[in-house]
């Protein structure tokens, strides 16, 4: 019996026109092209992308008159020679450098024994707290944790005043070269943890049972086991700490007070307040090749770790 026209939903009709149009459009003989025309948006990103970088290069070449405030028609390395010579640049450029290594090295190891503990813990109470305590700091800005810092430790803030209550003396613990490093660590700790909490998972739990069978501590099931097969893990987590660590605006400005920039905040002080845009995208352009030269590096000498997709992690 043929269905009622009142049975027939008018969104399966819409459906069924869009479906014929569809196949006027793109008839079956152009389905082999549809994986190349789903890739389409992803191309036109990155074309914007490289068009992006050959402006900020063409940019770069060209240096700012002062008298007109407008950039040179000639091409020139005058801006090159510049931030690879002049001192305020290369101590921005070695700060970003450190603080961004040893953010890496500390977040790291606070970010591991946090994911094995949320990995291998039996009890489902304290599982769901760690992901809870993992998760609320994605639903707030970082500009709003830094702003919250400044509150914690500042003059009049809660520590100073906790140790007021015992004696001490009010301690500066702001816009100096560590706060900026303990303000990047607690933003880059969920990074780490959620790159290396997939590695953790990945190592089966009988091979720590079956070392300790065997007469294995736990520190030489830890040293030969739970760190070697947790390598791409830590390879992961270490080149998404380290990129964002280095190309970060907010932490430094906050809780540096303007003292302890890192790259990023040379990059927007030359654009918006010298409006010397050469410069900036000499800067630019620097970061993005210092920081690619760096990741290829570790590439080459560790592997893509967890960011190779199920490739080759060696």
């Amino acid at each position: 019996m043929r269905p009622s026209r009142a049975a027939y939903p008018i969104r399966w009709r819409v459906m069924d026109i869009l479906e014929q149009v569809a196949g006027k459009l793109w008839p079956r003989s152009f389905s082999a092209g549809l994986p190349y025309l789903m890739l389409l948006p992803a191309l036109l990103l990155v074309g914007v992308l490289v068009w992006g970088l050959v402006e900020i290069g063409d940019s770069s070449l060209r240096t700012l008159d002062t008298s007109t405030f407008l950039m040179s028609e000639n091409y020139t390395l005058a801006n090159y020679q510049r931030a690879l010579s002049e001192r305020f640049f290369t101590t921005v450029a070695g700060r970003s450098l450190m603080g961004s290594l040893i953010v890496t090295v500390v977040t790291l190891i606070f970010a591991f024994p946090y994911s094995y503990l949320m990995v291998r813990t039996q009890s489902s109470a304290l599982r769901k707290f760690l992901l809870v305590a993992l998760f609320l700091p994605f639903f707030i800005g970082q500009v709003v944790r830094a702003y919250g810092w400044l509150i914690i430790l500042g003059n009049q803030g809660m520590v100073n005043e906790a140790l007021g209550l015992v004696g001490v003396t009010p301690i500066r613990l702001l816009y100096n070269y560590p706060a900026v490093l303990f303000g990047l660590v607690q933003y880059m700790l969920p990074f780490a943890v959620l790159m290396l909490a997939p590695a953790m998972t990945a190592i089966p739990a009988e091979l720590e049972s079956a070392a300790s069978s065997l007469g294995a501590n736990w520190i030489s099931s830890f040293r030969h086991i739970v760190l070697p097969l947790s390598k791409p893990g830590l390879v992961g987590a270490g080149l998404v700490v380290f990129t964002l660590s280095l190309t970060d605006f907010a932490i430094p400005a906050i809780l540096g007070g303007g003292s302890q920039d890192f790259i990023a905040n040379a990059i927007y002080d030359q654009f918006f307040r010298t409006s010397d845009q050469g410069m900036g995208a000499t800067l630019s352009l620097l970061l993005v090749a210092v920081g690619s030269i760096l990741v290829g590096l570790v590439f080459m000498v560790f592997g893509a770790g967890t960011l190779a997709m199920g490739g080759d992690r060696k």
